[in-house]
């Protein structure tokens, strides 16, 4: 049963993704990224072979899913909802992978960032407050990272598919453990101007077992969009064309990409402590199609060291929506 599921995973991401080199976790919840509909399907892809590079995080999958109904789930009973307003509701499952800047050693890279790998599942709630031109989003993330993720599997499949050299040193990642995380983002206009611009400051706290860390920064959004902060079905819905872009600074508390996760300390390779770099910057800049039903969007983005004896990384995101 349990080689059954993880061929299907295999199989399913041959089929959404070219190759597999991994990327950086995006976040859908923020006002730039918000679809008019109250129920959606939204695939997001991150890959840094759209910046030809294939080093530290280098893909990223989500498939997420927007409809009331998953109010009704036990982990939405856990999203904190500060507002009055009807909120969206969202489940996504999230796969995402980590490789040093070689996959052709079968030793450790010591220095460099260690193989990993985590699968997750994720509730959130997204919630505006139209009145003082904020935003809320929630959500619980639980999952597993390591062997029991597939990373190795689904690396070599693919460069087998494609006739890429075949990938070496995941004997080395990170061992299983378990991952539970919580995260909160808010969001607060600071300028607009009429439906064609709009700055914002953004925070973002997030507690778990995969990442602890704290987010402040801002976004804008500039060209031809809808107003943000209201109740999704309250929307005129038309066609938005828009260029945004954010930079957020983070204070890192805990990475199990890199250390290692919490409960199980017996990985052959983690960077220490000493070596986490407890500052990072994040950029990212992009476009955005919202037509009726149709939503696409492409993203650059860049992130300063990690650690120490690291260097900074960029990679490419894709995304697809369709209204339901």
């Amino acid at each position: 049963m349990i080689k059954l599921f993880s061929r299907s995973i295999i199989f399913f991401t041959l089929l959404v993704t070219g190759n597999y080199t991994e990327a950086q976790l995006t976040d859908n919840t923020s006002t730039f990224r918000t679809l008019q509909q109250r129920s959606y399907f939204r695939f997001h892809y991150d890959n840094d072979y759209f910046t030809k590079t294939d080093q530290y995080y280098t893909q990223g999958i989500t498939l997420e899913y927007v409809n009331p109904a998953i109010k009704k789930l036990l982990f939405s009973k856990l999203l904190w909802k500060p507002f009055a307003g009807q909120p969206q509701y969202g489940i996504s499952l999230n796969l995402f992978g980590y490789t040093p800047t070689s996959i052709r050693s079968d030793s450790i890279l010591y220095g460099n960032r260690p193989f990993n790998a985590n699968i997750s599942f994720k509730t959130f709630l997204i919630q505006a407050d139209p009145v003082k031109k904020q935003q809320v989003s929630t959500a619980f993330s639980v999952g597993v990272m390591g062997p029991a993720a597939l990373g190795y599997e689904i690396q070599y499949y693919i460069h087998d598919w494609t006739k890429n050299p075949l990938p070496h040193g995941w004997e080395f990642q990170t061992k299983n453990d378990l991952l539970l995380n919580y995260q909160i983002n808010y969001e607060k206009q600071l300028l607009a101007s009429g439906n064609h611009f709009l700055l914002n400051a953004a925070a973002e706290a997030r507690l778990g077992t995969l990442n602890t860390k704290l987010v402040a920064g801002f976004n804008f959004m500039a060209g031809r969009f809808n107003k943000r902060y209201q109740a999704s079905h309250d929307k005129k819905r038309k066609t938005e064309y828009y260029f945004y872009g954010q930079v957020r600074g983070s204070v890192i508390g805990y990475d199990a990409s890199m250390q290692g996760g919490l409960f199980n300390r017996k990985s052959p390779y983690t960077i220490a402590a000493a070596d986490v770099n407890r500052a990072t910057i994040q950029a990212d800049a992009g476009i955005i199609l919202n037509f009726q039903k149709f939503y696409i969007s492409y993203t650059q983005s860049f992130l300063s060291k990690e650690f120490n004896t690291g260097s900074t990384h960029r990679w490419g995101g894709i995304s697809f929506g369709l209204g339901l």
